[in-house]
């Protein structure tokens, strides 16, 4: 997306929650931390991707606002020698909702959406479930993308010895590919769940 695209995105999602958009200090910030040396995958090229299916989407969800602002705010931080990512950076979202004068259900709601995105559980709700669809539509993107998210995460975790990180990556994977279905939304589950199954395969096996 364009600068000028995630900056409509953002000052669109707290409209829909009533409030003003916080001044430009907190937009740049999450973007600073998205552009941090350790990320390779977790970085603006996600954001954006994220946001732009957001965009074509948005109209399946209950609280649209609440919905980007959790993708702006699902890999706010991201220590890859960490385990606790999500539940900072959905601290950070709820802090930041409260800070801005969202009510606080929509706070606490924000705060699950990013949550969610442990991906532990088969997400619930509309929201939820659109959130979910969009983080991980990289799986059935088109190969050569697939490919680049693949090198992208193994960089990412370039200090794992190989005999370590290959099988737990395999058994991930093969958590989304067991599932019924990876995709709930009607859309997203038509144009990404077959690519999605094939790429899935074919790392496994790699």
């Amino acid at each position: 997306m364009t600068p000028e695209a995630l900056h409509a995105n953002w000052n669109a999602a707290w409209h829909a929650l009533g409030v003003a958009a916080p001044d430009a200090a907190l937009c740049d910030e999450l973007q600073r931390r998205y552009a941090e040396p350790q990320r390779h995958y977790h970085t603006m090229q996600h954001l954006g991707e994220c946001l732009a299916w957001f965009e074509r989407e948005q109209a399946l969800a209950e609280h649209p606002g609440e919905v980007a602002l959790a993708l702006w705010f699902h890999d706010a931080v991201y220590d890859v020698h960490a385990h606790d990512n999500e539940a900072r950076s959905a601290d950070w979202a709820r802090q930041a909702l409260r800070a801005a004068g969202a009510n606080e259900a929509a706070a606490e709601r924000v705060h699950a959406l990013v949550m969610a995105t442990c991906h532990d559980a088969v997400p619930e709700g509309r929201d939820a479930e659109l959130l979910i669809d969009i983080d991980l539509s990289i799986l059935g993107a088109e190969r050569a993308r697939f490919d680049e998210y693949e090198r992208q995460v193994g960089a990412e975790y370039a200090f794992v010895p190989d005999a370590v990180r290959l099988p737990r990556r395999r058994a991930i994977l093969q958590r989304f590919l067991d599932r019924q279905a990876i995709y709930a939304t009607p859309r997203m589950h038509a144009q990404l769940e077959e690519r999605a199954r094939l790429n899935l395969r074919r790392s496994i096996a790699g």
